[in-house]
């Protein structure tokens, strides 16, 4: 989820990373009373940080006899792993804190996050109308993900769908994409050339048809080309094949070829994000939990609306699904207290309703019980109760999947960490800016990628085998 900036909240405290290792450190307290202090630390956007602040007052209220007080803290995304990694050295986390589908096991194994499962068992929670998919992605059964007891339950479900600024079609006098018949390749290229132009007349190109930030951007290309990055039991690396090459060639030539996307040295001045929200670009990946800013005119003061990726030789159009919950710390000396508030803030119907705003309007995320999401949450953005682009069916095409639509989960989240896949979007600004070539890069990256891969899938298999032999003991 991506954080723009944050402001002091009032009731709740809110730290930048550099003191949230102090604030948060040792997880919750007891007062001399017996009722309990939880600390919570976690990343956000402004709109989020409003509604959030309400639902956990409502929460402590409504628990008084055994809650004390809850210190919310609050730094951005950029800054939130290397803070959670400093508290996991220390030996210091707090009560709830996120977890995405790709550290589950990781976190599990190394003991920083709890089984929840018993507590949700014991509370008598039902899970029967989460999305299962998102749900199963944080079940670990001490071997892989995907199946077995709950670690996390989710904040949210997200979808990386793509956006269009309507207004600069409007200028160009270009039809709207339409949904149901996404652009191929060829046609994407040929809108965006016409959307990338010098508009003040300087000799320099000041607006594009469209950003590519390459970790949010290129797994839309690959897939929707036949390919992935990792084979299907997710141990081999699988980025010579001529899909996976020619997926990567066309996602470049954007920038080199046909020159609908600023430069590398460009970016680097002033991110996609920022482009976006100047009106400089025409194209934008809009994950769900951007929806809130973007309908917010002080923020984004253009008329938009949502489309699909362009389809490459499969036909689809297919991006990624995102995720991250709530987790409890393994060393909390609340557990219980700290499960029943993450289901709260995971699957509370009233706080559902006012975080997709159903209640309040304004929507930072589609409501995780399916029932809401498909019944009053469509009904809500059908007749303007929320504050949503009209193409949300392609959020729920995504999600959902059809014959033209398809959502994944990005290979690492399958496994043991993410540290294989880094090593690939560490130089690939090489390859953008043309320096070095598809296949060069290529031959160069996978050796590294694949070794670390296998030392992942080795510690793994070495930490399972000694969890069942201690098992057995």
């Amino acid at each position: 989820m991506k954080i723009k900036r944050l402001t002091a909240l009032g009731l709740v405290t809110v730290v930048t990373a550099s003191t949230a290792l102090a604030a948060c450190g040792g997880g919750g307290s007891a007062s001399a009373d017996g009722k309990k202090t939880l600390t919570v630390f976690l990343y956000m956007n402004e709109q989020e940080q409003e509604i959030y602040k309400n639902m956990i007052e409502q929460f402590k209220e409504a628990h008084s006899d055994t809650i004390a007080d809850i210190d919310l803290q609050v730094t951005t995304q950029s800054e939130y792993n290397t803070t959670l990694t400093g508290m996991m050295t220390a030996g210091d986390l707090p009560d709830v804190f996120y977890v995405g589908p790709e550290s589950v096991q990781d976190f599990a194994e190394a003991g920083y996050i709890e089984n929840i499962q018993p507590y949700l068992d014991e509370m008598g929670v039902s899970t029967d109308d989460f999305m299962q998919d998102i749900l199963s992605s944080y079940r670990f059964d001490g071997t892989s993900t995907g199946s077995g007891d709950l670690y996390a339950l989710p904040k949210d479900a997200s979808v990386f769908a793509y956006a269009y600024n309507k207004d600069m079609f409007d200028e160009a006098g270009l039809e709207y994409p339409d949904p149901n018949d996404p652009y191929t390749y060829d046609e994407f290229v040929d809108v965006c050339k016409q959307l990338t132009k010098d508009t003040n007349g300087d000799g320099e190109i000041d607006q594009w048809g469209c950003g590519m930030a390459n970790i949010y951007m290129l797994y839309q290309f690959v897939w929707s080309n036949g390919a992935s990055f990792l084979s299907d039991d997710y141990r081999t690396v699988t980025i010579d094949t001529p899909e996976f090459k020619d997926a990567l060639q066309k996602y470049v030539d954007l920038t080199l070829v046909h020159k609908v996307t600023p430069t590398v040295e460009q970016d680097a001045s002033l991110g996609v994000y920022q482009r976006w929200l100047a009106g400089q670009q025409a194209f934008y990946a809009c994950g769900t939990w951007d929806v809130a800013a973007f309908m917010d005119e002080e923020t984004f003061p253009y008329n938009w609306d949502l489309c699909a990726y362009p389809t490459l030789e499969t036909g689809k159009t297919v991006t990624w699904l995102g995720t991250v919950g709530y987790c409890v710390s393994a060393t909390s000396e609340n557990k219980a207290e700290a499960v029943e508030l993450i289901n709260y803030l995971s699957a509370d119907a009233d706080g559902q309703r006012e975080v997709s705003g159903i209640t309040t309007g304004e929507s930072i995320q589609i409501p995780n019980l399916v029932s809401m999401a498909e019944g009053e949450f469509k009904d809500a953005v059908a007749d303007g109760t929320v504050n949503y682009p009209s193409n949300v069916d392609v959020i729920f095409n995504y999600m959902n999947g059809t014959d033209i639509y398809e959502g994944r989960f990005q290979e690492a989240t399958y496994t043991p960490n993410s540290e294989w896949i880094d090593l690939f979007f560490e130089g690939l600004d090489n390859v953008k800016n043309g320096t070095v070539t598809v296949d060069d890069y290529i031959a160069d990256v996978l050796p590294d990628m694949q070794d670390s891969l296998d030392q992942a899938w080795a510690d793994a298999d070495a930490n399972a085998a000694a969890t069942a032999e201690s098992a057995a003991e």
